[in-house]
Order: structure tokens, then C-alpha cells, then sequence
């Protein structure tokens, strides 16, 4: 299971990613912007850094950034990174490998074999998902804000198209008979 360290680290990755290309942002402001306490997230920031995930800068202008672009940042580096193997047990990881004390044969081990089939489908998904899609999917999941209207009670674009002289189409209206509209006469 994904700790919150490695939660937090994602959720600070992707709002590095939604900067454009070379800005830095402040930890104070990553943390208001993804409610995650500062100090917790300054240990992550630290642990990034050191596996070189993110740059930090120091000085006027200075902060955080991505060392590398998004799409190049695989969210299974970033969760081993920050939680260790992705193996659900010990016995079953690559890279942390211990036999369990209980038991008698590694190579046929029931248990071993199925968590070993877990970690490798894991794998599988968070070394192909980068940080760039984790970012794109977020935006394509987020609702799209409502257009705002001026006074004329039509959105802003179609008040943009008059203000061009280029008229909104609308459908056409009957217009009551009257003096002036040929149906008069006939009354």
C-alpha cells in the first residue's frame, strides 16, 4: 500500500510539473497548494532531491523544480524512492530480497509466487506512468469552470464576437402582426 509519504511526494511531483519549464516554487507554497504540513513535506522535498528528481535552488527566485520533464519522471522510481520496494512482501522483491523465517521452500512457496505475480503487474504500471500523465489525467478529470456572462446574459466569447461586429446567430423570431408588418392590412 502507497504510504502517505509516497502520496505526498506524488501530489508535490505533479504540482512541480503544472509550473511552466524553469519556474521554482517555494515548499510554503507547494504545501498550501496540496495540504500537505510543511515539515513532513520538507523531509520529502529532501529525499527527492537526493535521488534527483527535483533541483532545488537557493537565493532570490529560488525553490523547487523538476530536474527532469515530467513524462521522464516514471512514478515507479518515485514510490520506490520514497517507500522502498514495490513488493507487497519481502520475500517476493527484487531488490530488498528476505526469505520469510516460516519457510521451508522458496522456490515453490504459494504465497511467494502470487505476491511475486502482485509486484511484477505493479511494476509493470508505475514504471510505464510517468509524472506528465499522472498531471494530464488530472486535468482532464477536473470539471471545466462555468463561462462567465456580462450583463447582455450571453457568455463572454459571443459578447467578444459583437463587440468585432460579427453577430451571434440566433434563431429566427415571429414578430407579431402589427401596423407595420404586411399581416396588419389584412385586419
Amino acid at each position: 500500500m502507497l504510504s502517505a509519504k509516497g502520496k505526498y511526494g506524488l501530489k508535490a511531483l505533479v504540482q512541480l510539473a503544472s509550473l511552466p519549464p524553469a519556474e521554482t516554487a517555494q515548499a510554503t507554497d507547494i504545501a498550501d497548494a496540496t495540504s500537505i504540513p510543511k515539515k513532513f513535506l520538507d523531509a520529502i522535498l529532501g529525499e527527492l532531491r537526493n535521488a534527483g528528481i527535483i533541483y532545488s535552488k537557493k537565493g532570490p527566485g529560488g525553490g523547487y523544480m523538476l530536474a527532469r520533464a515530467p513524462a521522464d519522471i516514471q512514478i515507479g522510481q518515485v514510490i520506490r524512492t520514497l517507500d522502498g520496494p514495490l513488493a507487497p512482501i519481502a520475500c517476493a522483491s527484487r531488490t530488498a530480497f528476505q526469505p520469510c523465517r516460516d519457510c521451508k521452500d522458496i522456490k515453490t512457496c504459494a504465497v511467494r509466487l502470487a505476491m511475486t505475480r502482485v509486484r511484477d503487474a505493479t511494476s509493470e504500471i508505475l514504471d510505464r506512468m510517468s509524472v506528465a500523465d499522472m498531471l494530464r489525467d488530472a486535468r482532464r478529470a477536473a470539471p471545466r469552470a462555468p463561462q462567465i456572462k456580462k450583463k447582455t446574459g450571453r457568455p463572454l466569447a459571443a459578447a467578444a464576437r459583437l463587440r468585432r461586429g460579427r453577430t451571434a446567430k440566433r434563431p429566427a423570431t415571429k414578430k407579431p402582426p402589427g401596423k407595420d408588418s404586411p399581416g396588419a392590412a389584412r385586419a
